[in-house]
Formats: C-alpha cells, structure tokens, sequence
C-alpha cells in the first residue's frame, strides 16, 4: 500500500481539470483563461521575498527612553 501512494506523489502529468469540471473564467481584460500552471503560480504578497539582515556581529543596543523598571 505504501508503494502504491509513494507513486502517486511523482506524477508528471500535466494537471487538467477534472471530468465534467473546467477551469475558472479569464480575468478581466484577459483574453484567455489561465492554464493549470498560471492558476498555481504564487502571487508576490502571498510569497514575498525575505528581507530580513542578520546581524554578523553583536552591536551595542542603543539607550532607550521607553525601557523603564517595573514599577513597585
């Protein structure tokens, strides 16, 4: 049984819509729909690059006139 799910995740099929289904309607302005492919690919803000620097080296914090003791 395991071999038989093992071989369905290295399917290289192109994906088509299933029977009696079709794919979503062309967006605005387009003239054809989007294929299986262009419908999977992420948009920018759903995966944005990462940005963030690390710090190769420890830095002196800066004073900060908000961090106050707790108060008794």
């Amino acid at each position: 049984m395991a071999l038989l799910s093992l071989g369905a995740c290295a399917q290289t099929a192109d994906l088509e819509p299933a029977a009696g289904e079709s794919l979503p309607p062309a967006p605005y302005g387009a003239d054809q729909p989007l294929t299986a492919e262009e419908l999977l690919e992420l948009d920018p803000q759903a995966a944005p690059e990462r940005s963030v620097e690390l710090r190769r080296e420890s830095e002196e914090r800066e004073d900060d006139p908000f961090d106050l003791p707790p108060e008794r």
